[in-house]
């Protein structure tokens, strides 16, 4: 009989005794044999651990029970549900066929059962071929490997396995769109987890007897489906998938071995929105650029956060449809659009960390993109990269507020803002950050660039502080392309929330900033804090200046940059934006052929 060997330190080497799955053992299960699976969820920081199999008569049993507890009441209880479980099936039995029924092949403990009667079942668990002691603690009782015996039946103990504790799929399905279903991970990782996506087959229509009408197959009550040969967490539905359901069949894995599968049936796929505002930008951008090149995407994708907000449905955006501002929707578009522009980098804004997370993630990363998240407060900012193109070497990401305060970088300009104490505290009341992130070429290791992404200060009498707030970022993004890799390209991208007749624009532009601009007092005089301001890069806007790259029912103009370092970098191509008119089609944005209240920035750049 095994028991606990001594020390409770001792039995922690007989957990690491994991069985190792291949993925053939996975998917025929023939390394357990006709082995039933018990699974057990025990994790230190939860008082009881979980128990779940599934019964002889169909039945499945999800059992709690302290950690703390002897083998012996759990192995008890189990006996007790099986008989209740063999009760109901041998009734169920006797009123199919009016008969008596015996103990059909369940053995009993003790002597053996009047005829007819249910006896309580034998259970035992055994470890490594011994049974396992009464005695022993639930939490130690229950090892990875170990074999539960319930009557006749045999059950193989797995201990945590991988499992899904989220799996969903999108509300909107359609054709065209990329499809990446929404999940989380126990004890695995999306990487070493098994992906299968299956289509309805179209159900037959049986012909009219007699000129009566036509009907569906009695067999269209359940459906039947096919293989679409996808074998990855996304799918992009086709038009010929139009009307028929999808199903996508995983297995969570972590490497050495694969838990339970699960599936998922959606609604029917849709037919789409029509044409979308991105639909002739990607006729531009059909395949992915040389190796000479950078294709560089700036996108404020509109955080979800902000877009389901009662204001934003009755004030912001009254002229778009309630459903286009849903984040099942607009996903889509933002997918199908990213995924379209084949890019090499893409820098977003407005990216919650659940979008980020479920969607943008695992769906860029099917096209070959690696993500980078920094969260501000309510949402954040993402930069993806393109992995056959770049590595990363470093990050470098900052909150304004905190650098300005103590990173020796901004003493001199920390020592002019304190001389206006309100804009000093406004400057330090604002949640923005600076993502910086370097990258070395795969194909040229010499070759490294400076990819910055921001999001500026918004309130539209705020122009002080987004000055301020550049004059860090541009101090920061220094530092990092001139004393730790001295010489290297950058690359600035962003929502400026500036015009280019602001004085951010022209402090960007021009290397400087008089002290009595008139963005000084964008707040009034109470808030003034006159100061001038330089930089050493000579930067210029990749796209130009647009007439806007935000339209919304109250407001347009030119609020994204792209800014390059004109030493080092030069301009291919620039895709050109949506015409006014496809911008305007739904009144403005966003819409139910855009997902954004603003529009992404696209350019072709090369080293010089």
């Amino acid at each position: 009989m095994w028991r606990l060997p001594g020390a409770r330190a001792a039995l922690r080497g007989v957990r690491t005794a994991v069985e190792r799955h291949s993925r053939t053992e996975a998917a025929t299960e023939t390394a357990a044999g006709t082995m039933e699976r018990a699974v057990v969820r025990c994790v230190p920081s939860e008082p009881k651990l979980s128990l779940s199999f599934a019964l002889a008569d169909g039945s499945h049993k999800n059992m709690q029970r302290d950690q703390s507890e002897p083998l012996g009441r759990a192995l008890s209880r189990i006996a007790t549900n099986a008989l209740k479980g063999h009760a109901k099936a041998a009734a169920a039995k006797k009123s199919r066929k009016n008969r008596p029924n015996a103990s059909g092949g369940v053995a009993c403990a003790g002597p053996g059962p009047e005829p007819g009667a249910a006896c309580e079942p034998v259970v035992k668990l055994y470890y490594r071929e011994e049974a396992v002691a009464e005695d022993v603690l639930n939490v130690d009782a229950w090892q990875d490997g170990a074999v539960l015996q319930i009557g006749d039946v045999k059950y193989k103990v797995e201990r945590n396995p991988p499992a899904f504790t989220e799996l969903q799929l999108p509300r909107y399905i359609m054709a065209g769109f990329p499809v990446c279903p929404k999940l989380s991970l126990e004890f695995g990782d999306p990487s070493s987890s098994l992906f299968r996506w299956y289509k309805e087959v179209k159900p037959r229509i049986s012909e009219p007897e007699g000129g009566g009408p036509s009907s569906f197959s009695p067999s269209s009550s359940s459906p039947t489906w096919t293989e679409t040969g996808v074998d990855q967490r996304v799918y992009t539905p086709n038009n010929a998938d139009i009307g028929l359901r999808l199903k996508f069949h995983c297995t969570p894995g972590n490497g050495q071995r694969f838990g339970p599968s699960r599936e998922l049936e959606s609604c029917p796929v849709e037919a789409g929105p029509g044409t979308c505002t991105f639909d002739h930008r990607h006729l531009y951008t059909k395949k992915v650029a040389d190796d000479a090149l950078i294709r560089t995407v700036s996108y404020n994708i509109l955080a979800d956060t902000y877009a389901q907000t009662e204001f934003s449905r009755t004030v912001l955006y009254p002229y778009c449809a309630p459903y286009a501002l849903e984040l099942d929707y607009r996903q889509n578009l933002i997918q199908k659009e990213l995924t379209g522009y084949n890019a090499d980098l893409i820098c977003l804004q407005e990216v919650d960390r659940s979008v980020f997370t479920d969607s943008l993630l695992p769906a860029l990363e099917a096209f070959g993109l690696e993500g980078l998240f920094r969260i501000k407060q309510h949402e954040g900012l993402a930069t993806f990269y393109r992995k056959s193109k770049f590595n990363l070497l470093s990050q470098h990401d900052i909150s304004f507020h905190e650098a300005l305060e103590s990173d020796p970088l901004h003493k001199e300009l920390l020592g002019k803002l304190v001389l206006y104490p309100s804009a000093k505290e406004r400057v330090l009341q604002r949640s923005s950050v600076l993502q910086v992130s370097v990258l070395q070429s795969t194909k040229d290791s010499s070759k490294k660039i400076c990819v910055a992404n921001t999001h500026l200060y918004w309130h539209p009498k705020g122009g002080y502080i987004r000055l301020i707030q550049m004059a860090i970022a541009l101090a920061h993004i220094r530092h990092v392309s001139c004393d730790l890799y001295p010489g290297i390209p950058v690359i600035f991208c962003g929502d400026f929330n500036s015009t280019p007749s602001t004085g951010m624009y022209h402090y960007v532009i021009s290397g400087n900033i008089p002290e009595d601009h008139a963005d000084w007092a964008s707040n009034g005089e109470e808030e003034r804090c006159n100061m001038s301001l330089t930089h050493v890069f000579k930067l210029k806007s990749a796209c130009g200046e647009p007439a806007y790259t935000n339209y919304v029912g109250g407001f347009h103009g030119c609020l994204d940059y792209i800014f390059i370092d004109l030493n080092t970098l030069e301009v291919e191509q620039v895709i050109p934006l949506p015409s006014h008119e496809e911008v305007t089609t739904h009144q403005a944005l966003p819409s139910v052929s855009h997902p954004s209240d603003h529009i992404a920035l696209v350019c072709d750049l090369k080293w010089k």
